[in-house]
């Protein structure tokens, strides 16, 4: 070999050497940064909202009592009606003349009471001094009764005809709001006929009558059996309500009673809550979600949904910040959505600290730096406000 040659290789392999020396080693991976949210206990009501529909107060088919002619419809349709306000006149010239007449047989029956009763006084007078026969008298006495009988008989037809005049003007039995008229003028109409000649709903209040599951039912009593819901809050019988265009109704509702059958059809159950509706907005038959309040939470634990996960199988899980600042796993068992935030029912306890951001970066076992959790998003509901949702499976 050429020692030029040689003199060049052994110098390129000294420099090679010595820029390898001035190599570093890399620096460690720094350590993972994390947003945490430490869970603190706190009291909320909790409400839930149900679909209904909306159902008159009192409701009276109107129908007339007797046979006749309409002579007239004293009503607006759609107008608000008073209770004893007259709504038809029937055609009261022939039950004028049956009350007439009544008074006549009456006033005849009357007329002749008084000769039997003399006529009887007498038979039994003499009866007693033997001047007449003991048939005699029996006629007599026989006589009296049936004329006694036949004044309390047309008496009694009397005040019938008096009450069939008086239903020859067909009045309202309640105060409401009227809807349309099934006859006109000059209709013949029969007494207790099957079709209403209109129909009154009263409109202030309203009921409103929701269906509620026998499972969410079942859930709620068991929740307060087991002390997870405390029934003694305040105004538990106050209900909110949601109006079919999403708006919320400004006045408040009261719940009324929960029936104890369940429609076999649906497997539930029918609360029913009254409302205030002096302006008329709430009409029969809409369909409503109203705000019911099931009870209050003092030791709620909620945090943000983003800060919960699902394992292979299915199963919610959260990521923790622990003692030694190592990232652990924990099962969750849910009970509601509320808001964007979880209501845990258990996995969770005072003072662990929640990883909400940068889950994605950590492993159990995981060193991590934490930082306070401070996104916007993070709608913590206050102690002491209505919280609600639906539940959901684990």
């Amino acid at each position: 070999m050429n020692p030029s040659i040689h003199s060049f290789l052994a110098l390129a392999v000294v420099a090679m050497l010595t820029s390898c020396s001035r190599i570093q080693a890399p620096p460690p991976a720094p350590v993972p940064e994390v947003a945490t949210i430490t869970v603190t206990p706190q009291p909320i009501l909790l409400t839930t909202e149900l679909p209904g529909r909306t159902s008159p107060y009192r409701i009276a088919e109107i129908r007339p009592q007797v046979n006749g002619l309409i002579q007239k419809r004293l009503f607006t349709e759609g107008s608000d009606v008073t209770q004893g306000q007259e709504l038809y006149q029937i055609d009261p010239a022939p039950f004028q003349a049956a009350l007439e007449n009544a008074q006549a047989a009456l006033g005849r029956a009357e007329a002749s009471l008084p000769a039997m009763q003399s006529r009887f006084d007498r038979f039994q007078q003499a009866l007693a001094d033997k001047a007449v026969s003991q048939q005699d008298f029996d006629d007599a006495s026989a006589a009296l009764q049936q004329a006694k009988a036949d004044t309390q008989y047309y008496r009694a037809m009397l005040e019938t005809a008096r009450i069939n005049l008086n239903y020859a003007r067909v009045v309202s039995p309640i105060s409401g709001r009227i809807g349309t008229s099934t006859v006109t003028d000059g209709a013949i109409v029969t007494a207790y006929q099957p079709v209403a000649l209109a129909t009154i709903q009263q409109l202030d209040p309203i009921y409103v009558d929701v269906p509620q599951a026998t499972t969410e039912l079942l859930r709620l009593q068991r929740r307060l059996e087991q002390g997870q819901l405390n029934s003694h809050a305040t105004n538990l019988d106050q209900v909110g309500l949601i109006l079919g265009d999403g708006t919320r109704y400004p006045l408040t509702g009261t719940l009324q009673f929960r029936d104890i059958t369940v429609d076999p059809t649906t497997a539930s159950v029918t609360l029913r809550m009254m409302f205030p509706n002096p302006d008329g907005r709430l009409l029969p038959g809409m369909f409503v979600r109203a705000v019911v309040k099931e009870g209050s939470n003092d030791q709620a634990i909620l945090i943000p949904q983003q800060a919960v996960s699902r394992d292979p199988k299915g199963n919610p899980v959260a990521l923790i910040v622990d003692a030694h600042g190592q990232v652990q796993q924990r099962q969750l068992t849910l009970d509601r959505a509320i808001g964007d935030q979880w209501m845990v029912a258990s996995g969770l306890a005072t003072g662990d600290r929640v990883i909400a951001e940068g889950m994605q970066k950590v492993r159990p076992g995981d060193a991590v730096k934490e930082v306070p959790f401070t996104s916007a998003r993070n709608s913590t509901a206050s102690p002491g406000t209505a919280a609600q949702g639906v539940s959901t499976a684990n």
